[in-house]
């Protein structure tokens, strides 16, 4: 008993440690931002620095071999040369995001509630070794927390410390506009909209795939072929690994479509295999192949993004057959004041026709966006119709406001309803209705300088029929909030 005592202090203390450690970052980080804030260039001086990406990855800093545009405080990590020549050269990156969330009435008050909310913290570092363009080596290692939630971490939560990714790239030059390159390794992945393939920012945990990828790329074209397993989230000290039940897949493409103005047209095949899937119709194993098409582009303040998909395969001993369409319209007022863009977002997603035929209709978005509706993730693109008008104004230069409402109803009233990670969360047979609930959201973003950005949510979700149907079915308010530093 003693031990084990001893066992648990020595955990905690180490754990206190290294909160310390991470709150000293996070006040270093301050203290660079603002220095480096206070040493905005004038007009004089070379452009400002590209933001930073989505995955890190992606960012090239080979510009800062020119010394006029070191004009941040950072720049010194950012690109490290090894060589007179500038042939072999290193990049460092990270980000702490702190956040807090708060749910009243978590999955319309059904399980563990929590009264006072929890906090959320995601650490990250990076570092990117390039010999020219020919081969590099790129790592990101992670630690997610959680603290306060009544009834624990959910899977997306909590991992203490991994290898969030690592993997080499080697790249050939096929001819003077094309290049392939060959990345093995752990990787962040996505594509499109993320509607089907993601980085999961949200969550605390983003996502990442063990694998191999084959990427061309010329003037016009943009194609990816992939093999992988989903990287599975354990909580504790370097213990992630590939998910053994679970294959991902596929090629997909991007090229401009000339018969639309500024349009492009994406084209894919996506297959997954899961040993153990889970839908209202019943348990068993997944191999589905998705088929799909998105159209968008902008012009003349119009924007717009069309995506189409059909799914086929088999669900234990019987057939897949199962659809989706998704899109947005938005037209930006570029000249008016708030620079107001008006949007409209509508959503059809399958769901199980008949749960008596062994033919499985429910449409499965493999790995979505984590906040594909909203930040809450109540519901997710299966078995639902949504209509989403929103509305978003540039209030100053800095900060941004984001308005919507979302409507939602069952696209099939024999299946049930599912949350953003695609789980189960109300039976089909709990009740008859269509109706599910709107939900009112409100969002503030503020760019306070280059590496750092807060940003606010709130959201009520009104409880429609089909929840009152199934008690409880009570409305929900939710509010997050959350403080982001990168370099």
């Amino acid at each position: 008993m003693r031990d084990q005592t001893n066992h648990q202090n020595s955990f905690w203390f180490t754990r206190w440690n290294c909160d310390l450690v991470r709150f000293g970052l996070l006040t270093v980080g301050l203290t660079a931002g603002r220095i480096a804030h206070a040493q905005t260039p004038d007009s004089t001086q070379p452009p400002s620095p590209p933001p930073y990406k989505l995955v890190r990855y992606d960012e090239d800093y080979r510009y800062l071999r020119d010394p006029k545009r070191r004009t941040d405080f950072l720049d010194a990590v950012k690109y490290i040369p090894f060589d007179r020549e500038g042939d072999w050269w290193l990049s460092f990156g990270g980000e702490i995001r702190e956040r807090y969330e708060y749910y009243q009435n978590y999955n319309w008050g059904l399980g563990p509630q929590d009264p006072n909310g929890y906090l959320l913290q995601r650490y990250l570092l990076s570092a990117d070794v390039h010999y020219r363009d020919t081969f590099r080596v790129f790592g990101q290692f992670m630690s997610a927390l959680e603290d306060g939630r009544v009834g624990g971490p959910r899977p997306t939560d909590e991992d203490v410390s991994d290898l969030h990714q690592g993997f080499f790239d080697a790249r050939l030059d096929l001819d003077s506009k094309g290049s392939l390159v060959t990345r093995v390794g752990r990787q962040e992945m996505y594509y499109g909209s993320q509607r089907l393939v993601s980085v999961r920012e949200s969550p605390n945990i983003r996502l990442s795939f063990d694998g191999v990828r084959f990427i061309y790329q010329n003037d016009v074209l943009d194609i990816s072929a992939f093999a992988t397993k989903p990287v599975k989230t354990k909580d504790g000290y370097f213990d992630d690994e590939p998910n053994p039940d679970s294959t991902f897949w596929g090629v997909y493409g991007v090229a401009p479509l000339p018969i639309l103005p500024g349009g492009s047209v994406d084209f894919y095949y996506l297959g997954i295999e899961n040993g153990n899937a889970v839908y209202n119709q019943g348990t068993g194993r997944e191999l589905r192949h998705s088929i799909g098409t998105r159209i968008w582009g902008k012009q003349a303040g119009w924007d717009y993004n069309v995506e189409l998909v059909y799914q086929f395969g088999t669900f234990g001993n019987a057939d897949i057959s199962a659809w989706t369409a998704a899109s947005e319209m938005g037209y930006t007022f570029a000249n008016a004041p708030l620079r107001p863009r008006l949007c409209l977002r509508a959503d059809i997603a399958s769901g199980d026709q008949n749960p008596n035929n062994p033919t499985l209709n429910t449409f499965n978005a493999l790995f979505p966006k984590g906040a594909y509706f909203s930040e809450t993730g109540l519901i997710g693109p299966a078995n639902i119709i949504d209509v989403h008008p929103g509305i978003e104004l540039q209030l100053t230069r800095s900060l941004s406001f984001v308005g919507d409402w979302d409507f939602f109803w069952r696209e099939s009233t024999s299946d049930g309803i599912y949350n953003n990670a695609l789980k189960l969360v109300r039976a089909g047979n709990s009740g008859s209705a269509r109706y599910i609930g709107s939900q009112a959201q409100a969002m503030l973003q503020w760019n306070i300088a280059r590496h750092f950005n807060v940003s606010a949510v709130y959201a009520h979700f009104f409880a429609g029929e089909f929840l009152e149907e199934s008690p409880p079915g009570k409305d929900v308010n939710y509010f997050s909030a959350w403080l982001t530093f990168r370099f």
